[in-house]
């Protein structure tokens, strides 16, 4: 006997994406706890000729996770469903948040051997959008699913790993929320690790010239560069044995380098060549002098993210990391109109071969760009946006999925050699284009 799951979607759902630059409202929004209420939504959504978006943990800082149609909210979905102690892997429902799963590891000795900032994010959000940290010898967090399983638009459900449907987990393990819902995902960890975490002062010529001592000398290295100055603030993480400490003051850290910083944001609004002098400010405040902390791992890797922004960020083959850097601070410093906030995030990542990950088969430099919105007030970005995107582009750069970009069809199909691969089982999966968006549409069409 066939019993019909009565699915219920509540209607006047408001989306919004954290940083609150996107939005939509979906005509029905549901939060199914089973495969077979998903299905239901799937059957009603193509009885009424409707598209379907699964969202996560709404953090893109794009538009990819909008839909006027039918969302599906993962949260509920959220089990740990085994942890394999002997291979060290743990096998999650698609929801579950990394800041869930963080804990849950903990308890059994295990953990994620590379995070990204923000760990308010849903497993098949993270993977769907190519997340990624820093770290020469880390891929992007992708690279650390060994195994999936994907309902598709049909109704069927396919596990996918290296040696069962190859292809498609080569294009899943990126997959833009475009290929099916992701209903469970499988992850390799590493036994359970602190970081020890040191920040200090340096100048930009020196961290460009130095760059392999760097990257050498500490696993997790980034660097951040504080616009329209030589100003660099250089972080190393890497495992210890030491027990944890800190030598951060939260309470300064967050009256100045929040409350403060956004109040002399919205006033720059009004005087645009204060920004130079913000940034050399805070430089001095924050970042001059030398700051240590030790934590369990997913307590160093991840960090506030202030507040409202409008962000970029691009990969381009590490041994241009100088090059274009360089032609940022020269585009800024020719350009006095132009300002862009601190800071400019540099990070690293090993290549891999995921059809879609902008690290595709390159040693990839991730170059992050910024503007704050204090108080949500938009701060003119366009010339800056602009004269980075063509820096990036004409280095070979690949946008990051999850953050704004004005890239098309046409300029995924330079960038990624296995784009037509990636085309044709999508359209395989979803003949229909029920799991597409505007978004999405740039992208394929």
């Amino acid at each position: 006997l066939l019993v019909s799951v009565q699915v219920h979607g509540q209607g006047g759902v408001k989306f919004q994406n954290w940083a609150k630059t996107y939005g939509s409202s979906p005509e029905l929004y549901f939060q199914p706890t089973s495969v077979e209420e998903i299905r239901e939504i799937l059957d009603m959504a193509r009885q009424r000729d409707k598209r379907v978006k699964v969202v996560g943990g709404g953090h893109s800082p794009s538009d990819i996770a909008c839909t006027d149609d039918f969302m599906i909210q993962m949260g509920k979905m959220n089990r740990v469903l085994k942890v394999d102690k002997e291979k060290q892997q743990v096998m999650v429902e698609g929801g579950i948040f990394l800041s869930d799963l963080n804990v849950e590891l903990n308890k059994h000795g295990l953990a994620l051997a590379n995070l990204g900032a923000v760990s308010e994010v849903a497993a098949a959000g993270v993977i769907g959008t190519g997340t990624h940290n820093t770290g020469i010898k880390h891929g992007i967090l992708p690279t650390q699913v060994v195994a999936l399983t994907l309902l598709t638009a049909s109704g069927e459900i396919l596990e996918c790993s290296e040696s069962i449907n190859a292809d498609i987990f080569q294009a899943a393990r990126l997959h833009l929320g475009c290929l099916g819902i992701v209903l469970t995902v499988t992850f390799q960890c590493v036994p359970q690790f602190h970081l020890h975490e040191v920040a200090f002062p340096s100048t930009l010529t020196e961290v460009l010239d130095h760059l392999e001592d760097h990257l050498k000398r500490s696993q997790y290295f980034r660097f951040l560069w504080f616009p329209h100055s030589e100003n660099v603030s250089v972080i190393y993480q890497d495992p210890t044995n030491k027990p944890p400490s800190s030598s951060a003051n939260w309470l300064w850290d967050y009256a100045v380098g929040y409350y403060l910083l956004e109040f002399l944001l919205w006033i720059s609004t009004f005087v645009p060549s204060l920004v130079r002098w913000i940034n050399r400010f805070f430089f001095w405040l924050l970042f001059s002098s030398r700051v240590e902390n030790i934590a369990i791992s997913y307590k160093i890797f991840n960090y506030e993210c202030r507040f409202k922004q409008h962000v970029q960020d691009w990969a381009i083959p590490i041994e241009k990391t100088k090059e274009a850097l360089l032609e940022l601070k020269a585009a800024l410093e020719n350009n006095p109109k132009m300002v862009a906030h601190y800071p400019v995030e540099v990070r690293f990542a090993r290549g891999d071969e995921i059809w879609l990950s902008p690290c595709f088969q390159r040693d990839s430099c991730y170059m992050n760009i910024i503007m704050y919105r204090p108080y949500g007030k938009n701060v003119p970005r366009l010339n800056y946006w602009l004269t980075y995107e063509g820096i990036m582009k004409k280095h070979g750069g690949r946008p990051h999925w999850a953050k704004a970009h004005s890239c098309t069809r046409k300029d995924f199909e330079k960038m990624y050699p296995a784009f037509p691969k990636f085309c044709s089982i999508r359209e395989k999966l979803d003949p229909t284009g029920i799991f597409l968006n505007t978004y999405l549409e740039k992208v394929f069409y």
